[in-house]
């Protein structure tokens, strides 16, 4: 199996578009043939992450992160992932999708906000105290999300490369971006397909 690699020194949340992978049973289980729930991307992604031989195919760069595009189940957008110590995202949402990852080899930090945003119409939003949820996903952990998910995702060993697995529904449409100083909220930039293909 070959893999098609991109490394890259900036955050990012949807790599460029690469040649597929075939993953394990992209499209075996529930609803097979139909639009995948989150539930449904989540096991893919389990599923996915639990393949050693495929992580372990992944080159990884100590420079930036490292990705290769999966087919994902039921037309879903699916990526294994490589991260580098110290590296992550930035606060951003998926566009209106829903999705989910697993982590394949050592660990994730996800900050996630619990509240839905409004998805147009705004620039800066002052967030409620209480709003910010914060986990660590190691080896076999995931999560699932919702098409009103905002969180950053980070690699915060000094000495460890993670990998993951990530599967969104529908494709992502767009991703946007935003800072956060404090409570403050602000989009800085949104992406569409042709800016990360």
């Amino acid at each position: 199996m070959s893999l098609s690699v991109s490394p890259s020194v900036t955050p990012l949340v949807s790599p460029p578009v690469s040649p597929s992978v075939p993953a394990p049973s992209a499209t075996a289980g529930p609803g097979a043939g139909s639009a995948p729930s989150a539930a449904e991307l989540l096991d893919f992604a389990r599923r996915t992450a639990a393949d050693t031989a495929l992580v372990a195919s992944l080159p990884l760069d100590d420079q930036g992160r490292t990705w290769v595009r999966l087919d994902g189940p039921g037309g879903s957008e699916a990526w294994l992932i490589g991260w580098p110590p110290g590296t992550g995202t930035g606060w951003h949402d998926h566009g209106g999708s829903h999705g989910a990852f697993a982590t394949a080899a050592g660990a994730l930090r996800e900050d996630s906000l619990a509240a839905r945003l409004p998805t147009e119409g705004w620039r800066m939003l002052e967030l409620a105290e209480g709003v910010d949820r914060s986990r660590e996903l190691g080896a076999g952990g995931g999560r699932a999300f919702g098409p009103h998910h905002v969180h950053e995702v980070r690699n915060e060993s000094r000495t460890e490369h993670a990998v993951s697995v990530h599967a969104y529904y529908p494709p992502l449409p767009l991703i946007r971006r935003y800072s956060r100083t404090g409570a403050v909220l602000r989009v800085e930039q949104v992406e569409r397909p042709e800016d990360w293909q």
